[in-house]
């Protein structure tokens, strides 16, 4: 509420790995990324850069996700850490941890896994106030 403002999701698609298609290895993007196809490996988006993720219902990922933004439709074995947003669709299955600020989960969406809230980072521009002792009194 008083801490800094969220980032806004990435608008476009930058960069679409089609359906039949295997990737084996980690992946790092900028920007906005589609899945429809298979990624043995970590997909990770560059930090402290708004980011978007999207995973298609014909995809499937064996491995990390980091990103800003994340809509899952897909098969996804491993973590995820999304660090504005996650939305898990209706065909969304996940086996592994979800961590995230804000969560949308539409029904059908299955989590083998804990959900685990991230707060929100305490900004550097605050200034803590030490108590008045008298005011105690």
């Amino acid at each position: 509420m008083f801490g800094k403002k969220a980032t806004k999701p990435q608008n476009r698609i930058d960069c679409l790995i089609g359906a039949g298609t295997l990737i084996e290895g980690n992946i790092t993007f900028n920007g906005g990324l589609r899945i429809d196809g298979h990624v043995r490996g970590n997909v990770i988006a560059a930090e402290s850069k708004p980011s978007a993720l999207v995973l298609s219902e014909e995809a499937r990922i064996e491995g990390e996700i980091r990103a800003s933004h994340v809509v899952l439709n897909g098969t996804l074995v491993g973590p995820v850490h999304a660090t504005e947003y996650l939305e898990l669709q209706a065909k969304a299955n996940v086996t592994g941890d979800l961590y995230y600020r804000t969560i949308e989960m539409h029904l059908g969406a299955v989590v083998q896994g804990r959900l685990l809230h991230q707060p929100e980072t305490r900004s550097e521009n605050v200034v803590l106030l030490k108590q008045d002792s008298s005011a105690l009194q």
